[in-house]
């Protein structure tokens, strides 16, 4: 049977780390945001608190790719420390809710900006949404080179593209007057915790993605040494851009302007360089969706492709194109259902709400697998392991903000938190008549770890 090429360098893991991560989020939620906050100043704050814990994540999850560097990343973690139940409900939220929204509500972003040149109407912009996600499964389908290379050249560009917003920006506010002191009261005053839970989850979402890196190690030339140099600069770098981009909204409109627009991005560049500048964000923009649901399809799919191979999933994704080398009916798999839930549901709002609950639960799962791998000194006999530093106190404090931001979340939007469940439970029967119904697992990379 043919395997997966080991083609991928830092330089993939770094451009997959930041292409999955600024899609449309700095563009799309910041104005939301502002409306929880009264002023700069707190959300700044809240920002760098979240940028610190993303971080933290980053470490984690290097230290996790490092013990298992293997194709599927929190799959196989949760495998290795919990069984193939855990694998089977991850890979099952994966591919119906958290990795296949994404693609159809990014691809909702991008047409939006599309139609920003040339009017769509709703037929139309469906249909060029679903282009979209057509075309990247093409490039994904015809080999992992050319998504890489498209992931590469995307990522690239949209760092580049910020980066120069950012200088162009910094160098024309320099004569203008600065909002950033502006203060005005929330939009909705429901209570420090009211307003709080639901801007982090916004905040959250823009940072989802360097849980990912982990999921084409199988496909690196050196996963022990790539995955923890991609976290660490990937993060870094998208941490700076972000906190540059706030400063500037605020600066530029203060928090009443910025809660007014929800193109805050394009907004800036018109009222600074006119309709050419915002016509440069909003291929920006675009180049972001387009390029974080590329990244998303690169790495999601070798989950499908990894549970499969293990017997635990649908048994036609355990394939691997004779020509390609790529899980080409796994890729394909992920197109579909990301198309069938942009027809379905039909805005990014909905798309998207469902998300950073669930993420947020397998996040808590992976970081007490961390504990479990560290006991046992899980991969330490294959080679040299990056090790979290400050342990066990570092993953401890993150663990203590994620089960935080779960529980006052269900607290607090309990409603919107039991739609989110009953997602993920939608598994549930599937798995026990698929887990039930099975023989006994066959060989996988998991075995020599059992």
């Amino acid at each position: 049977m043919a395997t997966l090429r080991k083609e991928l360098t830092t330089f993939d893991g770094i451009a997959l780390l930041i292409g999955i991560t600024i899609g449309s989020g700095i563009y799309s939620t910041p104005y939301l945001i502002a409306g929880y906050f009264p002023d700069f100043s707190a959300t700044i704050i809240t920002w760098l608190i979240v940028a610190a814990f993303v971080m933290m994540g980053g470490l984690i999850y290097a230290e996790l790719g490092t013990r298992l560097p293997d194709t599927g990343g929190e799959y196989s973690y949760m495998t290795r420390a919990y069984g193939p139940f855990a694998g089977f409900m991850f890979g099952w939220a994966q591919l119906f809710i958290i990795r296949t929204s994404p693609a159809a509500g990014l691809a909702i972003i991008a047409a939006d900006y599309i139609g920003y040149f040339t009017p769509l109407e709703d037929w139309s912009h469906t249909l060029v949404a679903l282009s979209i996600i057509a075309v990247l499964g093409l490039f994904n389908y015809l080999g992992v080179r050319w998504s890489a290379l498209f992931q590469r050249i995307t990522s690239v560009g949209k760092v580049i593209g910020l980066v120069l917003f950012i200088a162009l920006f910094m160098l024309l506010l320099g004569g203008s007057e600065s909002r950033l002191a502006d203060s005005t009261p929330p939009l909705q005053d429901i209570g420090f915790l009211g307003n709080l839970i639901p801007a982090l989850m916004l905040i959250v979402f823009t940072h989802t993605g360097y849980d990912r890196v982990g999921y084409v190690a199988g496909e690196m030339t050196n996963p022990r040494k790539i995955i923890p140099r991609s976290m660490v600069i990937g993060l870094s770098i998208i941490i700076a851009i972000y906190v540059a981009m706030i400063t500037i909204y605020y600066y530029v409109m203060g928090v009443d302007g910025l809660r007014a627009t929800t193109t805050p991005a394009a907004d800036v560049a018109g009222m600074m360089i006119g309709s050419a500048g915002a016509s440069v964000v909003a291929v920006l923009a675009i180049v972001s969706a387009v390029s974080s649901i590329n990244g998303t399809m690169l790495s999601s799919s070798r989950v499908y492709y990894a549970m499969a191979r293990d017997g635990i999933f649908f048994k036609s994704l355990d394939f691997v194109h004779d020509r390609f080398r790529t899980p080409t009916r796994a890729i394909l798999a992920h197109c579909l259902w990301g198309g069938v839930i942009l027809i379905v549901r039909g805005s990014f709002e909905d798309i998207a709400a469902g998300m950073i609950f669930a993420i947020l639960i397998f996040y808590t799962m992976t970081t007490l697998a961390l504990f479990t791998f560290r006991r046992e000194g899980v991969g330490e006999k294959e080679g040299p392991v990056y090790k979290v530093p400050l342990y066990p106190w570092l993953p401890a404090l993150y663990l203590v903000g994620v089960v935080g931001l779960l529980v006052f979340r269900a607290i607090f939007e309990w409603e919107k938190s039991l739609i989110d469940l009953a997602f993920l439970l939608t598994g549930l029967p599937v798995s026990f008549i698929w887990l039930r119904s099975r023989h006994k697992p066959t060989a996988s990379h998991h075995a020599a770890d059992l």
